[in-house]
């Protein structure tokens, strides 16, 4: 998946489900948010991901009986999407060709005539 985030953009989240956490994470399905940071995260035990904080969310210390001791966490960015104001234009992007693409000859077709 890849990830177009940045500082100061409106984000929405579409999943607040923890499994094995019994500890409020605070975000909610469907309740949009801004992104102060973003960038690579290492948790000891959750591994590495493209993390975001939030302006309107900052989570202290991890250091309850479920803590890991992280300083603010940041959350998984795939548990947000991007506020989409133009949906048309935000298909259209999916549909323009990449640099990265090879691009198909296109060949001509003889028409043969019956005679």
């Amino acid at each position: 998946m890849s990830y177009d985030f940045h500082v100061g953009q409106k984000v929405v989240c579409i999943d607040d489900k923890f499994k094995h956490v019994s500890i409020d994470q605070l975000i909610r399905k469907g309740t949009i948010y801004t992104i102060r940071w973003v960038g690579e995260y290492t948790h000891y035990v959750d591994g590495t991901f493209i993390g975001v904080k939030l302006e309107e969310i900052h989570r202290g210390n991890d250091d309850g009986p479920e803590g890991y001791g992280a300083a603010d966490m940041p959350y998984r960015a795939s548990r947000f999407r991007p506020l989409v104001k133009d949906k048309i234009a935000s298909l259209r992007k999916l549909l323009a060709p990449t640099p990265d693409a090879p691009v198909e000859p296109k060949v001509k077709v003889k028409k043969t005539e019956k005679v």
